[in-house]
């Protein structure tokens, strides 16, 4: 099996302008994806992202935005070490491309990065069963969220 690339296509009830902001700034993402999000929303800007209680066993992941050009895309390089400048071989690269779909916008995820860092096939295997389960699970809070908040509410 291929574990290169993971990719969904959503539609949502919003602008391309209210998913941007969904996307891209850590006051959104929170509401849909981690429990805290800390991060400038311009390309470089580092970060991290938390998921859990750090005291209960959660973990803080290293988050680095590549491209934030609103209201077309927003990436970034996640799960880097603390301190290493993040690329191809030691983090996973998302990307949110959005266009106009009607009033809406259809968003393209795609999360790719798994082969390159280097890993035996169990752990690719693995870490991409992981990925696709929390995507699985996240990203379908995204589009109510984002109609939300472009209604306003």
């Amino acid at each position: 099996m291929e574990y290169g690339t993971i990719e969904r296509e959503l539609h949502i009830d919003a602008s391309p302008e209210v998913v941007f902001d969904v996307v891209s700034s850590p006051e959104h993402l929170r509401e849909w994806w981690p429990d805290e999000a800390e991060y400038p929303a311009v390309p470089g800007g580092a970060g991290r992202i938390g998921f859990g209680d750090p005291a209960q066993g959660g973990v803080w992941v290293q988050f680095q935005v590549v491209d934030a050009v609103p209201p077309r895309l927003f990436s970034f390089r996640w799960t880097h070490e603390e301190g290493q400048v993040p690329g191809p071989g030691n983090s996973f690269l998302v990307v949110f491309e959005l266009e106009p779909a009607g009033a809406g916008t259809l968003l393209r995820m795609t999360e790719s990065g798994f082969r390159e860092r280097g890993w035996d096939e169990a752990k690719v295997a693995a870490e991409h069963a992981d990925h696709v389960s929390g995507w699985d699970r996240y990203l379908p809070q995204l589009p109510p969220y984002a109609a939300k908040v472009g209604a306003g509410a």
